[in-house]
């Protein structure tokens, strides 16, 4: 049995979360605390470094003392201590790295740098049914989408990607553009629910294959992102009010309908049986009900992430860490600092004696 605490602040969120791996192998989590920022940022529309870094060095060590306590755990019983080093803000990346690998020094437990994104991968442990390898992970976040194939021996390698915005970039700018708020997604959700999906007809993004044709897998939304643009901008000189749900349900539809077919299409193509999606996006109720419809009609066995764990949050950290503990992988140096972009087929590096960065 292992036992981690788990740090996160690679943008906006102050986290910190206990868990453990029982004797059955399966991933608990024994305390999970979340300090949000979403209503300070949402006077600017978006996320401001300066301002995050400093609501982080604010609130963590509350969040530690807080779920230590929950947990009945003291830090000294602890495995591990893990955080997040990669990808992220820089300067909110180093108060959850600084703060893990001081106490990893102080109560003399190894230091795991976990990559945030192996995290969102990880956080479909979470659930009560999780997947076993292999699968193909659908990775849909405020600053990634992306498909990858997660091997039996923990291999990852990407299939697919966002040439541009993420869908959850997507959804923010749409919402902005609809004032509905941020952050995007819940915003339009709530929007949609009273919409019609079919109501205006926009544009499913390709990517250009050099020699002709189209990517499969690929994703791009700049286009339906100029199509509701001028959409709104003819809505304007002739409507009062706009359609505010007609056009947010056909935003919701229109980026659920790309992600699900070429994940399954990547999935089919590849012989893969089983589909897992991760991500903040991944919460989003069309999205969900969608891939598990349409996965269940062409034989594809389909895992979502648990809504509580979605969004950034220690725990599913915390499970990355745990499966690094189980693998052997080893510890991360106490020298590491962070890097605002690390390509996820290289997490193994963030293990190494001498540290990538």
């Amino acid at each position: 049995m292992h036992a981690v605490l788990a740090l996160e602040t690679s943008c906006d969120e102050s986290a910190a979360a206990v868990l453990r791996r029982n004797d059955d192998g399966r991933i608990e989590v024994l305390a999970s605390q979340i300090a949000s920022q979403v209503e300070e940022h949402a006077r600017w529309g978006g996320v401001v470094p300066e301002i995050a870094s400093r609501r982080h060095v604010e609130a963590l060590p509350g969040l530690i003392a807080a779920v230590v306590d929950e947990a009945g755990l003291a830090l000294g019983q602890l495995d591990a201590i893990a955080a997040t080093i990669t990808p992220g803000l820089a300067g909110a990346l180093m108060v959850a790295s600084v703060t893990g690998r001081t106490l990893a020094a102080l109560h003399r437990r190894p230091f795991l740098g976990i990559h945030h994104l192996e995290g969102h991968l990880a956080s479909v442990m979470l659930g009560e049914d999780p997947p076993q390898a292999p699968y193909l992970v659908l990775l849909v976040s405020g600053g990634h989408t992306e498909l990858i194939f997660v091997d039996v021996d923990g291999g990852m390698k990407r299939l697919g990607r966002s040439h541009d915005d993420a869908a959850g970039e997507a959804f923010d700018k749409v919402a902005r553009l609809l004032d509905l708020g941020y952050p995007g997604g819940p915003a339009i959700q709530a929007a949609a629910e009273t919409g019609d999906p079919t109501c205006f007809k926009l544009p499913k993004g390709r990517i250009s294959l050099p020699g002709g044709g189209f990517h499969p897998y690929d994703f791009s939304f700049s286009g339906l992102k100029t199509a509701m643009l001028r959409t709104v901008e003819t809505l304007r000189q002739t409507a009062d009010p706009l359609p505010l749900a007609d056009l947010a349900a056909s935003f919701e539809q229109v980026v659920a309908d790309v992600l699900v077919k070429r994940s399954l299409r990547c999935a089919e193509d590849h012989g893969v049986g089983q589909l897992v999606m991760v991500g903040g996006v991944a919460a989003n109720r069309r999205l969900r009900q969608c891939m598990l419809e349409r996965g269940q009609a062409r034989g594809i066995a389909v895992s979502i992430a648990p809504l509580a764990y979605c969004t950034d949050n220690a725990a599913m950290i915390g499970a990355a860490a745990l499966m690094r503990l189980g693998q052997n992988t080893g510890s991360t140096s106490l020298k590491s600092g962070v890097a605002p972009r690390w390509p996820l087929d290289q997490a193994n590096a963030l293990y190494a004696t001498d540290p990538p960065f």
